[in-house]
């Protein structure tokens, strides 16, 4: 586990990526107060009898039909039983965490109900690193993954903890905790709001903001390899672009192609590229400015109450106000946008793979491969990125477009904005693969440079650090294991500065 974060303030999307990828989460003297004393509205609420949504009602379709006070627990644990519908490929570690994360967060706004021992218990489960099986499938909004984290804290469900699958009830066990029994609301609050969305489109970000300096730094080999031409990325000609994000990737490319003597060999030897390599400022800039405005909105997320109801007032005068702040179309909206955008980004990359890989137009040999005709080289690996580009491209339909009735027409509109994320998520995963194939395929190409000349020293420096990991490949082991080992790179910084 790395260094702690104390929630005080609302947390940020890179907060909650970081307890997401490790990083322990506890609340602050003033986070706590604020639970209790949304807390103690509940129980006054539930004392004075007034109908709240979810408190002392049904829920759904039957927020009309009131609950008795002795039913009130039994109301808590059964949404939870009945919510945790999830099936399919389960959600990665990294994600339930920042799910956990994002629904601490929300609570710690103090508008919820649920006891300090809930939030208490959540926090435990990211401190032992014990998480949740969470079925990724099977959700129009948010409701059926956070179930599946609440059954843990019921004593039932699975987790991964330590190496191996454990019961809920034996999770519990080991981490010295008794099984909670949920009192009023605290049913509703577990599987309610936007924090699953929020903490998953946090994770995206982050994942987002790396391949972004990957891509940066892998399209400059490539233009390299291919003679390209650096008129195109003059900061004169970018600045009349009214785009700070497109000036500030050519000034990257400008930095990085800087002292390439393979680039000054064949400057002006063609009057224009092919746009894959004259437009990455502007691809790559317009990917980044989706990038910024999703962060703002993520952040905006984090920063709200999404419980439904709220409650708010005094002991004396409590109220439960019922909205739709868990109607999460905003962040919906985003992850759909930074979707399409990642996806061109990567359909762009796939474009540069095949002129290197082409040898009507790359100058280099055929298919990069060291011994052409017995060896196929990176011949396949193009099929394996067309292949990913196309599934993008599937992926890319808007979810927040999906619609949807359920609950007997009372939720008669739905957003879909937790699949958004995932599919964002998967998009990712597709991206990561395919720069991962532009990243082997270039330093391929540099070792097939026909004319000695020497590499920029910041494309060297990146060529060096492949090698050290990744030999040259000359069909002699499967390819998909250097694919592998490429995206482990682009997991992690990148290992050069861009100047100034």
């Amino acid at each position: 586990m790395t260094g702690g974060i104390i929630r005080d303030e609302p947390l940020s999307w890179r907060e909650v990526a970081a307890v997401a990828e490790g990083a322990a989460l506890s609340l602050s003297d003033a986070s706590l107060r604020r639970v209790a004393d949304a807390r103690g509205l509940v129980e006054s609420i539930v004392a004075q009898g007034i109908r709240a949504y979810g408190v002392n009602t049904g829920v759904g379709a039957l927020c009309d039909v009131v609950v008795e006070p002795s039913q009130l627990r039994q109301l808590s644990r059964n949404i939870v039983m009945s919510h945790a519908v999830g099936v399919g490929t389960l959600l990665r570690r990294c994600e339930v965490r920042a799910v956990i994360a994002a629904t601490v967060n929300n609570f710690a706004h103090g508008f919820s109900g649920v006891r300090p021992c809930v939030v208490e218990s959540l926090l435990s489960l990211l401190r032992a690193d014990c998480v949740p099986e969470v079925p990724a499938q099977g959700s129009v909004g948010y409701l059926s993954h956070m179930a599946h984290i609440a059954l843990v804290l019921l004593g039932d469900g699975f987790v991964r903890y330590q190496g191996s699958r454990r019961s809920g009830a034996e999770a519990l066990r080991t981490l010295g905790f008794q099984p909670l029994t949920l009192e009023a609301k605290e049913g509703l609050s577990l599987v309610n709001g936007t924090p699953c969305v929020a903490g998953l489109s946090a994770l995206a970000l982050l994942r987002t903001e790396r391949l972004l300096e990957w891509a940066d730094v892998v399209s400059a080999m490539t233009f390299e390899n291919l003679h390209g031409q650096l008129a195109a990325f003059d900061s004169e000609a970018l600045g009349l672009r009214a785009s700070p994000a497109l000036s500030a990737v050519g000034a990257r490319l400008r930095a990085l192609l800087e002292g390439s003597a393979i680039l000054a060999a064949g400057a002006g030897r063609r009057t224009q590229d092919p746009l894959s390599l004259r437009a990455i400022p502007h691809v790559h800039g317009a990917v980044r400015d989706l990038f910024a405005g999703t962060a703002r909105v993520v952040d905006s997320e984090l920063a709200a109450a999404t419980d439904n109801p709220i409650v708010i007032g005094t002991a004396g005068a409590p109220r439960a106000l019922s909205q739709a702040h868990a109607v999460g179309a905003c962040i919906g909206l985003n992850a759909d946008a930074l979707g399409i955008a990642v996806a061109e980004l990567a359909a762009m990359s796939e474009r540069r793979i095949d002129r290197m890989v082409n040898p009507l137009v790359s100058g280099l040999p055929p298919f990069l491969a060291a011994d052409s005709g017995v060896g196929s080289g990176f011949m396949i690996a193009q099929y394996a990125a067309v292949s990913l580009v196309a599934e993008n491209r599937r992926l890319a339909a808007p979810a927040s477009l999906d619609g949807g009735v359920t609950s007997g027409l009372q939720e008669d509109h739905l957003v879909h904005a937790t699949p958004a994320a995932i599919k964002l998520l998967k998009i990712l995963d597709n991206a990561e693969f395919i720069v991962s194939i532009e990243l082997l395929a270039s330093a391929q190409a540099y070792d097939l440079q026909s004319a000695g000349l020497a590499r920029a020293p910041r494309t060297d420096l990146v060529y060096r650090a492949v090698r050290k990991q990744i030999p040259h490949y000359r069909d002699d082991r499967p390819l998909a294991a250097d694919i592998e080992r490429a995206r482990d790179l682009i997991h992690g910084p990148v290992a050069v500065d861009f100047g100034a």
